[in-house]
C-alpha cells in the first residue's frame, strides 16, 4: 500500500495553514512535487518540501514555538535547540499536525548553496494554484526535476509544469538553471 495523501484539499489546507505561521518567521519557497500536485496533477504524497533561510537559533525557535502554538509537532525532537541542529547540519526536519500524526508532513531543509538562494529571491505566488503560498519559479521547478532528480514522477512533474505554462515558461532560463545544477549540484555530489 502507498503511504501518502492524495486528497488535495487535506495537503492544500495544511500547506496553507504552515505557511501562514512560516510567512511571519522566515522566507521560504515551497518546491518539488506539491508544485505539481497544487496545479492539477494528481499523484500521491507524504510530504511537502520546504526551504527556508538560514536563520538564526532564535530566530528559528521562535518560528518552531509558533509552529507548536498553531498545533504542528516536530517529528525528530520536541527542543527547538535540537530540532536547529539538524537544520545547521543539512539535514531535513518533518512537522505534522499534532493530532494526527500522520501525513502530510512538512519536510523543512536550509538554503544550501546559491541555487537554494536564488529560488528564495525569485520566488513567487502561483494564483493559478489559488493557494497564498510562496513557490520556487516554475522554471526553477521544471530544471530541478529534469536535471538533478529524474525519477518517473518527478520527470511527469516537470512535463505537467510545462503544459501548463507553455506559454509562459522561459526557456533559456530553464537551460541556465540546469547548467547552474551541474555546476553546483552534480559535479559537488561527485566529489
Amino acid at each position: 500500500m502507498e503511504r501518502g495523501v492524495s486528497d488535495r484539499s487535506v495537503l492544500d489546507a495544511f500547506a496553507e495553514d504552515f505557511c501562514k505561521v512560516a510567512e511571519k518567521h522566515v522566507k521560504y519557497i515551497v518546491v518539488s512535487g506539491y508544485v505539481a500536485i497544487s496545479h492539477g496533477r494528481f499523484r500521491t504524497t507524504e510530504d511537502i518540501d520546504m526551504i527556508i533561510e538560514k536563520i538564526s537559533f532564535d530566530k528559528f525557535e521562535a518560528f518552531h514555538n509558533a509552529l507548536d502554538k498553531a498545533g504542528f509537532h516536530c517529528m525528530q525532537s520536541t527542543k527547538a535547540k535540537d530540532i536547529y541542529e539538524y537544520l545547521a547540519a543539512g539535514d531535513g526536519i518533518r512537522y505534522v499536525r499534532k493530532e494526527t500524526f500522520l501525513p502530510p508532513e512538512m519536510e523543512i531543509k536550509f538554503a544550501k548553496d546559491e541555487l537554494d538562494e536564488m529560488q528564495i529571491k525569485t520566488r513567487k505566488k502561483m494564483p493559478f494554484t489559488g493557494l497564498d503560498i510562496w513557490f520556487s519559479s516554475i522554471e526553477m521547478n521544471i530544471a530541478f526535476k529534469e536535471e538533478l532528480l529524474k525519477s518517473p514522477k518527478d520527470v511527469e512533474d516537470a512535463r505537467h509544469l510545462r503544459r501548463i505554462y507553455e506559454d509562459e515558461i522561459n526557456p533559456e532560463l530553464i537551460e541556465e538553471i540546469k547548467e547552474k545544477i551541474r555546476i553546483l549540484r552534480l559535479r559537488n555530489d561527485k566529489r
